[in-house]
């Protein structure tokens, strides 16, 4: 099996073989391949869009030792702006952002009609449970571990910035929902 066969096996495993809608992003990166969000609506629950990432891991980074990620996203809409969102961020910053748990990536604009929020933290994804993440084979000497991405506010990134993801995540705010007001 090819790497992306290998990863598509993982996510048919997870979601019970559910046909996944593809959404490709072109690469702007030299010799390298587009991001794809690969979308499932109403996964894991109804009411729920959840998306996976493929692209980001066949970048490099100097701090990818122990794997390579891939990223999740999955809030409480069917708007499809968010996995594409997600595939769109990967994709600009593969190679030159970690993708670690705690990061704040800034989108620049809107994400989504239905939302103001204008940003994404990275950390480890709800959905899925730890053994679903970490250390999936893909057939190379670094597996990939997908992080999970979830939408925050401006605010609440900064507040992220000076006072720390634990502090954050200890605060009232629904990670799934994107209309939420922001928390800080």
């Amino acid at each position: 099996m090819t790497r992306i066969e290998r990863y598509l096996a993982h996510l048919d495993r997870l979601t019970g073989d559910r046909e996944p809608q593809f959404l490709p992003i072109e690469s702007t990166k030299s010799g390298m391949k587009g991001v794809t969000a690969i979308t499932y609506p109403d996964l894991p629950e109804s009411g729920l869009l959840t998306a996976f990432t493929y692209g980001l891991s066949l970048a490099d980074h100097q701090d990818w030792r122990l794997g390579k990620p891939e990223l999740c996203i999955s809030v409480r809409s069917d708007d499809l702006s968010w996995a594409r969102a997600a595939a769109f961020i990967a994709e600009q910053l593969r190679g030159d952002c970690p993708f670690c748990y705690g990061d704040t990536l800034g989108f620049g604009d809107r994400m989504s009609a239905e939302s103001a929020m204008t940003a994404f933290l990275v950390f480890a994804p709800a959905v899925l449970d730890k053994a679903d993440y970490l250390g999936i084979d893909v057939g190379e000497p670094l597996p990939v571990n997908v992080a999970g991405l979830y939408p925050i506010h401006q605010s609440e990134r900064r507040f992220i910035q000076q006072k720390g993801l634990e502090t954050f995540w200890q605060l009232d705010w629904d990670p799934y929902d994107v209309t939420r007001p922001a928390a800080v």
